[in-house]
């Protein structure tokens, strides 16, 4: 991965970075990062905010713009929708629910066999963070000072699908909770389709 490159996934798991923070980050001068970003913005995959974070100068922010978020792979996302039409078309809404209950039960037998002899909810979270990693989705999990958990996903590599027919995310939703079992709750705080920057899910344990 080149810097350029580099610069374009910090923003993408990072969210908006100053060209300083991104220079820390890299290791570089903000110099050299600004003609990167400058070259990106050109081409229409960075967009600038000015925030006054302190006193004095507002701080220039950039971030992705959608063709930014663009560079970031969807998995096949033109036919995927043209499949979803099809199936909506030939077999109707029962249809569609039909093939989204399949995948679910598909993505649960794989996150259950990821989580094969792991004891602690920590352990199952982290094989289901790998998971979800291994798919496209750059998810990260972090346990937070009250002891509960954050899985943040911050690509969607079916965001067409999704978009189209937003079952595909309640269904994920529903088998999160299916394979944490009853060690923890699951609830989604932060939703991309919902105009978040990624999405991000709290896991409490019980007991």
């Amino acid at each position: 991965m080149n810097t350029g490159e580099q610069i374009l996934f910090l923003l993408k798991t990072r969210g908006a970075s100053t060209a300083q923070q991104l220079a820390d980050a890299l290791q570089l001068t903000s110099m050299g990062v600004r003609r990167y970003l400058d070259a990106w913005l050109h081409e229409g995959l960075l967009e600038t905010q000015d925030r006054a974070d302190k006193v004095g100068r507002p701080a220039r922010y950039w971030t992705l713009t959608p063709a930014g978020h663009g560079r970031f792979p969807d998995r096949h996302s033109e036919l995927t929708v043209q499949l979803i039409a099809q199936v909506r078309a030939l077999f109707g809404e029962n249809g569609l629910d039909q093939l989204i209950t399949a995948r679910e039960q598909h993505s649960e037998a794989a996150y259950t066999a990821h989580m094969r002899d792991t004891d602690t909810l920590a352990q199952r979270l982290a094989h289901l963070t790998q998971a979800r990693e291994d798919e496209g989705y750059m998810a990260e999990l972090s346990e937070q000072p009250d002891g509960s958990f954050l899985l943040v996903e911050n690509h969607c590599p079916i965001c067409a699908a999704a978009t189209e027919c937003q079952g595909f995310c309640r269904s994920e939703l529903d088998v999160f909770r299916r394979v944490v079992g009853p060690t923890g709750t699951v609830e989604r705080i932060e939703h991309a389709l919902s105009g978040a920057r990624r999405c991000v899910y709290q896991i409490k344990p019980i007991g």
